[in-house]
C-alpha cells in the first residue's frame, strides 16, 4: 500500500508542477527537505512566493485532498516556509553575485569571505508580493485527466 501511495504522490506532484507552470508560475524548487519535513513545490506567482503543498487522492478515495491539512500540518508548513526563506531565498536572486559586485569582486568568481559575510548580515528582502501557502489538490480519476484545484492562500 505504501508503495502505491508513494507513486500516487509523485504522480500528483508532477501533475501539480505542470499545472502551475501552465498557469504562469515559475517553479523555484521541488521536494525541498530538511530535518523538520518537506516542501513539495516552491514557486513564484508574479512577485509572490507560493509555497505549495500537494495532496493527491484517487477518485475512489474517501477523503478530499483539501481535507488533509489540519492545524498541526498548517503550522509545520508555516515553519518550513520560514526555514526555506532563511536558507534558500537569497540564492534565487543571485545574492552572492550581487554582494560580490558591491564589494568590487568579480561576480563570475565565488565571492570571498567578506562578501559572503555581508550577504549573511543583510539577507535579501522578502518578495514584494509576500509569501503565501497554497494547496494543490489533485484527484487521479479512473478515466481521463487528473482533476486539479489550486487553493491560493489555503493555509
Amino acid at each position: 500500500m505504501q508503495s502505491s501511495n508513494n507513486g500516487l504522490g509523485r504522480y500528483g506532484e508532477e501533475v501539480a508542477a505542470r499545472w502551475l507552470t501552465a498557469g504562469g508560475l515559475r517553479i523555484l524548487e521541488r521536494n525541498w527537505r530538511c530535518a523538520e519535513g518537506e516542501l513539495d513545490i516552491v514557486a513564484l506567482d508574479g512577485d509572490t512566493l507560493a509555497v505549495c503543498e500537494v495532496k493527491t487522492r484517487s477518485e475512489r478515495g474517501f477523503q478530499e485532498p483539501s481535507e488533509a491539512i489540519d492545524r498541526t500540518k498548517a503550522e509545520r508548513l508555516r515553519h518550513l516556509a520560514e526555514r526555506w526563506l532563511g536558507e534558500r531565498w537569497p540564492a534565487h536572486f543571485d545574492g552572492l553575485a550581487r554582494i560580490a559586485t558591491a564589494a568590487g569582486e568579480d561576480p563570475a568568481v565565488e565571492p570571498g569571505v567578506e562578501a559572503q559575510a555581508a550577504l549573511l548580515a543583510s539577507p535579501a528582502p522578502l518578495p514584494p508580493g509576500g509569501v503565501r501557502i497554497d494547496l494543490i489538490a489533485v484527484v487521479n480519476r479512473l478515466k481521463g485527466a487528473a482533476q486539479v484545484e489550486h487553493y491560493r492562500g489555503a493555509v
